[in-house]
């Protein structure tokens, strides 16, 4: 379990390679305060994808994709040099910040639109401070059900707030610090990320699915 804020960005140091059982192997370069939290067989969110720690060396900690996770993500398409969002597993006691997040991706959704905020006039002048940016993506209908105005979704392990809602497209609003520190400053449209809804929504439409109260959604 995970919470969607993002520990820091990691990048691969080399380029995936085949395991011995028939996944692809990913080392990526993150700080030695993480890696301090990681051991053999600990889960490790990366760009919003759940998976197990393989390896561990100074400075770096090898994962291992299943062929199911190299076909509903976006992480097969890492090469040496990507830049991914990492966050290590929940803890017990720890501060909750973002949202439930299981790191078990619901789909690939494209960047539709970005829209760079100007800064109100009036404004604090000075200081090296990016603008605020708003990222547009496409809604398929499956979709559309779990997502709400004002409620949360993670997109490439970052839990954001849903800021408007239309028939086949939602918008997320970044703030400086975001763009900041994980990899969604250099998102543009045609680009796909990794998308992950609310779990509490999902449980609460099967719910009332199997009460009679909502059609199946295959019917």
């Amino acid at each position: 379990m995970f919470t969607g804020l993002v520990r820091q960005r990691g990048s691969l140091i080399a380029d995936p390679r085949r395991s011995e059982h028939g996944g692809v192997l990913l080392t990526i370069g993150l700080d030695e305060t993480l890696i301090g939290e990681l051991e053999i067989g600990a889960s490790l969110a990366v760009a919003g994808v759940c998976l197990t720690v393989v390896g561990l060396a100074p400075g770096a900690a090898t994962v291992e994709l299943s062929p199911e996770t190299l076909a509903r993500t976006t992480l097969g398409e890492l090469r040496r040099g990507s830049q991914v969002n990492l966050e290590p597993a929940l803890k017990m006691g720890d501060p909750l910040g973002g949202h439930w997040v299981q790191g078990h991706v619901d789909a690939t959704l494209e960047v539709t639109a970005r829209r760079d905020l100007p800064r109100p006039p009036g404004g604090i002048e000075g200081g090296d401070v990016q603008d605020h940016r708003e990222i547009s993506f496409s809604l398929p209908p499956q979709l559309a059900p779990f997502l709400v105005e004002k409620g949360s979704v993670t997109i490439d392990g970052v839990s954001l707030t849903v800021a408007r809602l239309a028939a086949d497209s939602f918008t997320v609003a970044l703030i400086p610090h975001t763009l900041e520190v994980t990899t969604l400053n250099s998102l543009a449209p045609g680009e796909r990320v990794n998308v992950e809804v609310d779990v509490l929504a999902k449980y609460v439409r099967r719910a009332l699915q199997t009460s009679g109260l909502l059609p199946d959604a295959e019917s």
